[in-house]
């Protein structure tokens, strides 16, 4: 309820202006309007803001500006050798934590666990690598720009 008396909810208000009302809803909705100033401007306000929102008019960014990759010959280079770095920093702590693993306290359950984990991790990662570097060549989804 709402301070002016209105017996419906605030929604149907809305289903109004935007016409999506049935033809009993819409009756009960332009009786109320007609006596009540305060559901009126509501909806003169609401009616305001969806054609400002409908007729808006936005600038759609050149091609080039939706291109993420790196654009000149030393970007490239440091964009390359920074994930081969990454690679090469993940497989050395990924090595030294399961020699630690290996080699540390003879606790065999949290062992396997913890390298069942790792294991079951590590192959979901690489299958779906293998299907991406499967895929690249094919993607006709890898030169769409926007």
């Amino acid at each position: 309820m709402s301070s002016c008396g209105r017996s419906f909810a605030e929604t149907l208000l809305s289903g109004y202006v935007d016409e999506v009302l049935s033809q009993g809803d819409e009756q009960r909705v332009r009786i109320h309007l007609e006596d009540c100033p305060l559901c009126a401007g509501l909806v003169r306000d609401m009616t305001e803001n969806r054609e400002v929102t409908m007729t808006t008019q936005f600038k759609t960014p050149a091609d080039d500006a939706w291109d993420e990759r790196p654009r000149g010959m030393a970007s490239t280079l440091s964009f390359g050798a920074g994930w081969i770095l990454v690679a090469v920093w993940l497989a050395g702590i990924t090595g030294f934590w399961l020699w630690q693993l290996a080699t540390g306290p003879d606790d065999l359950l949290a062992k396997v666990l913890i390298f069942s984990g790792l294991s079951a991790v590590g192959l979901l990662f690489l299958s779906v690598l293998i299907d991406r570097i499967k895929t690249y060549g094919t993607d006709r989804y890898r030169k769409v720009q926007k």
